[in-house]
């Protein structure tokens, strides 16, 4: 499913592009499980997650984005995901490590015609790591192509290392526009089942969604479990989780009782 030559890419650019990560069938269903999820907590909580930033990036066209944190507790489809031997293998092999610790999972719904652009960031600013292992991977549920407001990266950007980001009124960070256009970034047009693979220090965004089809998709945020946090920031729940492999800073305390 990878090969030294995709690890060689990642390394490089800071991301990869796994093709066929499952079928378009399961995709189908998958995504089918993010709109059911969408409808059924829109009934007592507000799902739009716009930034600040990129309503003043859209001026007066209001956009939207529907999301949702750690919906594998609303869902099994979702949690059979996130340990699915294809998923885990590839983050392994670009992670270089074989234990893969979950940090958190996000749902994201680009409603068609307005679906909200996320300006070019990096997540580090988010939760910082001493190693910079934090790695993420965006499932895609149904076809990205650019008019869908596909993500769109920087190549290379990951070696520079965190860079100095703004923030705006809802605490989202983003990079200055006006040195960041999410022009400049390449776009990573996907199909439903592919995956999009990158590291928190990869300068990344998404365009808008103009495109008559809503984009679905999962983000999983991921860690070797020996890279420790340099800040006691975004906790949430099934953060620890193990998703390959062991936690080899677990220390045994015998058995209670």
């Amino acid at each position: 499913m990878i090969t030294p030559n995709d690890i060689k890419f990642y390394r490089d650019n800071g991301y990869f592009l796994a093709k066929s990560l499952i079928s378009r069938e399961e995709a189908t269903g998958l995504r089918r499980e993010c709109h059911e999820l969408a409808a059924r907590l829109s009934t007592n909580q507000n799902l739009d997650a716009t930034w600040q930033s990129a309503k003043e990036l859209t001026g007066k066209q209001k956009t939207s984005i529907l999301h949702s944190h750690n919906v594998q507790f609303y869902s099994a489809a979702f949690s059979r995901l996130i340990v699915d031997e294809r998923f885990t293998y590839v983050a392994a092999a670009l992670l270089g490590s074989p234990n893969v610790q979950l940090h958190h999972t996000k749902m994201f719904i680009k409603p068609p015609e307005r679906g909200s652009p996320f300006p070019l960031h990096q997540d580090v600013p988010y939760f910082p790591h001493a190693k910079h292992s934090m790695f993420a991977a965006i499932i895609h549920f149904d076809d990205a192509p650019i008019e869908k407001g596909c993500v769109r990266v920087l190549p290379g950007s990951h070696k520079d290392g965190p860079r100095q980001h703004e923030s705006d009124k809802k605490g989202g960070f983003f990079l200055p526009p006006e040195r960041y256009p999410i022009e400049s970034a390449v776009p990573c047009p996907a199909q439903a089942g592919d995956a999009v693979f990158f590291n928190y220090l990869t300068i990344h965004g998404s365009g808008v969604n103009t495109s008559s089809e809503a984009r679905t998709t999962l983000l999983v945020q991921m860690r070797d479990p020996t890279d420790l946090p340099t800040e006691d920031v975004h906790r949430s729940a099934g953060q620890g989780m193990m998703l390959r492999g062991i936690d080899p800073t677990t220390v045994y305390r015998g058995l209670g009782g």
